[in-house]
């Protein structure tokens, strides 16, 4: 069912991004797909990043960056109405093409509702099947299609049940070039620089800023020459977690955004479990992984997961590159042990960056956003399109 006439030169492309990580993606698929045809009028969920190159934003991505279930059952009923304004949205003006990106419990219930008024689904970045529930392949392939996945192991897994999928690299490969790959390793001497990442999400902020910062003292007060950077990701309250560190007497300095800024300066990171972790790995800082959620929510993802790993530097290498600490695991002696015998052994940064380069390899080329801006005028049978595939 097409909605456009072949002398209309507007298709509409509804982008629809749940957090952070997928926002990022999603504006420069923004920026890919208005490179191909100017002409293109792109709508949907996200933040800044999309309405700068762009999307016209019909909610803001605040409204849905929630993880957890404890979390989620507070936001449920914010979640709900965006849903249901997506649904009216796509009965009012149905898009030529749904582009989801990750954020599977709300997507594939947005794929479900689309698929009922015939509207062409891609599915961006699928959920990680190969990690929770692998049921949900089948699910995915019956919904969307066509999805366009990021690591290298994942489309064997589609392909197993028979899925319409492709394989198009990672996008940071886009945004981290190789030539940032840090090579210099600092030894004993002038301050060096720890960076505390703990996370974009209100609840992640909750459960690791503290430790981090109980880890950041110990570290301290073991190696007088270190300095810490905290980066706050856009949308937290920053004056809040201004306070909590300040009251930690150390010498520290906070951030607005810049996560990736200060990822390039640190000479190591103590960082959430997400995007960040193969961010670092692309830029070659030396990490220690940590994460921790309510404890039902463990209890039921210890259920569901499916994977030895969770850093997804250690999921691209699948092996454990980097160190991880998990739930109760998450302490501040631990996090400074683990942080300390990096900070103050040569071999084993060396070590850890020579298997970071190797993550790098392993993630193929650069391109994904051209790559799936491809795949969507395809899909939308391009022959309809004015498209430059320049």
């Amino acid at each position: 069912m097409n909605h456009h006439q072949n002398n209309n030169p507007s298709p509409v492309i509804m982008i629809v991004a749940g957090e952070l990580s997928g926002e990022h993606y999603g504006a420069h698929l923004a920026k890919a797909l208005r490179e191909t045809n100017p002409q293109v009028k792109l709508i949907g969920v996200g933040g800044r990043e999309m309405a700068d190159n762009g999307v016209e934003l019909l909610f803001n991505i605040s409204a849905l960056s929630v993880v957890g279930v404890w979390e989620v059952a507070a936001g449920l009923k914010t979640i709900y109405s965006v849903f249901r304004g997506l649904c009216r949205q796509l009965d009012a003006a149905p898009p030529d093409l749904l582009i989801l990106i990750d954020y599977p419990d709300f997507n594939l219930r947005l794929a479900k509702a689309a698929k009922k008024r015939g509207i062409k689904i891609l599915y961006y970045i699928s959920p990680q099947v190969w990690a929770w529930r692998k049921g949900r392949t089948k699910l995915i392939t019956e919904l969307v299609d066509k999805i366009a996945v990021i690591l290298p192991f994942e489309a064997a897994l589609y392909q197993k049940v028979g899925a319409a999928v492709e394989y198009v690299g990672h996008p940071l490969l886009e945004t981290i070039p190789s030539a940032q790959f840090k090579e210099r390793i600092v030894n004993h001497g002038e301050g060096r620089i720890v960076g505390l990442l703990p996370g974009s999400r209100r609840n992640e902020i909750h459960f690791l800023l503290k430790p981090m910062l109980d880890a950041a003292r110990i570290l301290w007060e073991q190696n007088s020459d270190l300095e810490f950077i905290l980066p706050v990701a856009p949308g937290l309250d920053f004056e809040e977690i201004e306070r909590i560190s300040l009251s930690y007497k150390l010498p520290l300095k906070l951030l607005h955004g810049q996560a990736r800024e200060a990822m390039k300066e640190a000479d190591l990171i103590i960082v959430a479990s997400g995007t960040a972790t193969l961010e670092g790995a692309l830029i070659g800082v030396p990490m220690v992984v940590v994460y921790k959620v309510a404890g039902l929510t463990y209890f039921l993802g210890r259920m569901l997961i499916d994977t030895p790993f969770i850093a997804l530097a250690n999921i691209a290498a699948q092996k454990a590159v980097v160190p991880e600490l998990i739930q109760d695991a998450v302490n501040p002696e631990n996090i400074a042990a683990c942080a300390g015998k990096l900070l103050n052994n040569l071999s084993e940064r060396v070590r850890m960056q020579t298997e970071l380069v190797k993550v790098r390899e392993k993630l193929g080329e650069s391109g994904a956003s051209r790559k799936v801006a491809a795949l969507a005028w395809k899909l939308m049978d391009s022959g309809q399109w004015t498209v430059d595939n320049g």
